[in-house]
This record gives C-alpha cells, sequence and structure tokens, in this order.
C-alpha cells in the first residue's frame, strides 16, 4: 500500500509547524526532502510529520534548530517500524538508572565511566532538561554525600569536573543574541561552587538573554567595574555555602553596595535561600524555584 502523504499545509497542520519555517529548515538544513508529485507539488510522509513534530518539540525545550536537526539520524532510529510514531521516549527509569550510574563510578574512583554515562545523557536529552532532572540533581546528591562523609574529596571533585565541562560545553553551543537584554553573573567572593550558576547561564542563554559570566570567587570591586561598563539589565549572584547570617551579611553588603543605584540584583543558592530576609533588605531579589523564572526574564 502507497505511503499517505500529505501538501504542505496539511503537514504543517499536523506537524504545529509553521509553512514558512518548514521551508526555511527545507532550505537552510536539507530537511523535510518532500516528494514531489507529477504536478510537481512538494508533498510530505506521515514520517515526516513526526519528525516535524520532534524538531519543534525539541526548539521549544530549548535546543537550537541547527544543533536539533544534527539529532535527526538518532530521531530516526528511534522511528516504530511503521513510521507512525517515536518510541523509546526517555523514561523515569532511564532518569533514575543514569542518577545511580553516576554514583556508583564515584564511589569507584572511575571517571571515565561518569564521563560516559553524562554524555549518554546529553545524546538522549535536551540541553535544559538534561541539567535539570540529571546533572543538577548528581549534582547536589553527590554534595550531599561529601558533606555527609560518605564520599571523598577526590570522589566528589572527579563528577563535578566532568559536570562542569559538560555544561560549559553546552553554553559554548546555546543560541546567542547580541541585541538581547543582558545579565552579568557572578559568585560572592568566598564562594566557589559554580555548577548552579552555570546552570542560570545556560537557562538565560536558551531564554534568549545574553550572558556575561563572571565564575566562583569574584571580588566586589571587580563586580562593580563589571557592571559599570556594561549596564546589564540584571546582575545574578550566587551563594551556596552558608557561613551563618552575620558573616553572610558582611559579604553580601559591599557586593551590593559597588552596583550601580537601580540595579536588578537576583540571589540564588542555598545560602541565599536560607538568608532571604537579609537579600531582600539590602536590595536584593531571591530566586527560590523555577516558578521564579518568569518574573526573573521580566
Amino acid at each position: 500500500m502507497p505511503e499517505r502523504t500529505y501538501r504542505i499545509h496539511i503537514a504543517s497542520e499536523l506537524s504545529g509547524v509553521r509553512v514558512e519555517l518548514i521551508r526555511a529548515w527545507e532550505r537552510r538544513y536539507g530537511f523535510p526532502r518532500p516528494q514531489r508529485t507529477s504536478s510537481g507539488y512538494r508533498v510530505y510522509t506521515q514520517r515526516d510529520v513526526e519528525l516535524l513534530k520532534r524538531l519543534k518539540q525539541l526548539t521549544e525545550e530549548g535546543v537550537a534548530i541547527r544543533e536539533a536537526v544534527k539529532m535527526l539520524p538518532q530521531l530516526q532510529l528511534k522511528m516504530g517500524e511503521t513510521g507512525d510514531e517515536l518510541v523509546g521516549e526517555v523514561s523515569t527509569s532511564n532518569l533514575e538508572a543514569w542518577f545511580r550510574s553516576v554514583l556508583a563510578a564515584a564511589e569507584a574512583h572511575d571517571q571515565a565511566r561518569v564521563s560516559a554515562i553524562i554524555d549518554e545523557v546529553l545524546s538522549a536529552l535536551p540541553p535544559l532538561k538534561a541539567f535539570d532532572e540529571v546533572l543538577a540533581p548528581v549534582q547536589r546528591e553527590v554534595g550531599e554525600r561529601w558533606r555527609a562523609g560518605r564520599l571523598t574529596v577526590a570522589q566528589e571533585h572527579l563528577v563535578s569536573q566532568v559536570v562542569r565541562a559538560r555544561v560549559v560545553s553546552l553554553l559554548h553551543t546555546a543560541p546567542a543574541n547580541e541585541r538581547a537584554r543582558h545579565a552579568v553573573l557572578a559568585c560572592l567572593p568566598d564562594e566557589q561552587h559554580e555548577i548552579g550558576l552555570l546552570g542560570a547561564a545556560l537557562r538565560l542563554r536558551h531564554a534568549g538573554v545574553q550572558v556575561t559570566l563572571l565564575g566562583p570567587r569574584t571580588p566586589a570591586a571587580d563586580l562593580g567595574r563589571v557592571v559599570d561598563a556594561l549596564q546589564p539589565d540584571l546582575v545574578g549572584l550566587s551563594a551556596v555555602v552558608d557561613p551563618g547570617e552575620p558573616l553572610f551579611e558582611v559579604t553580601l553588603k559591599p557586593v551590593l553596595g559597588v552596583l550601580p543605584q537601580g540595579t536588578t540584583v537576583w540571589m540564588g543558592g542555598p545560602a541565599a535561600r536560607a538568608h532571604s530576609k537579609v537579600c531582600e533588605r539590602l536590595g536584593a531579589r531571591v530566586f527560590r524555584s523555577a516558578e521564579d523564572w518568569p518574573a526573573l526574564l521580566g
């Protein structure tokens, strides 16, 4: 029986991808590759429609279309035998298996295995989903086990180094928009934990925000000079390790004091949440959960 085909307007309606976008993807990326009728009209198969749906889903999850198109061979392998639907979606059990496997590799001091598992995660999931559902939870759990004495410093580091390298790589390939809103991100002067800050940078980049990332242990005076020069729309500060409320306030006050009047400042991290009243009294907003993203993004 001949494979069912659709004209472009029907393929657009079925896939949810605008006609103009289908044509643009054909020109720029060579997908989809429509067949031609005897009259010269483009027609698209059911498989084309399903792959268009998947590309649309990936772009909505934060994957740049040029990167999503590179995933087409992998997506095609996941197509059912009839070509009618995608199968083999990542399940909760997959996420739990990855999580457990990374921790087991850390306990075995096997950094090569940690790298292989993280790479498997990144090949199966869009960047933001990979960070939110695997990388960040793994990093938190490794930190908790280190603080509880269940992992050594070396075991914690061999995971953190891999996670950091992969997130930095994701940042390099994230969409860039030099005309977009601008955020400057930094850790407090005594803070060296930056995975959460890197995750925030990744999400901001995928939301179309230009990011200047200063990273761990940023001196207050240097942050002030950068903000004076760049005049960003917002400043994001990370505070993970909690030194206690008095020392936290002593550290934060001069950091906020060097910023120009009216600068929008968001604080994130366990220490910021623990001392949210201090942050807010000094003029910074506290990022408590994913529900705060719409407010942060304006």
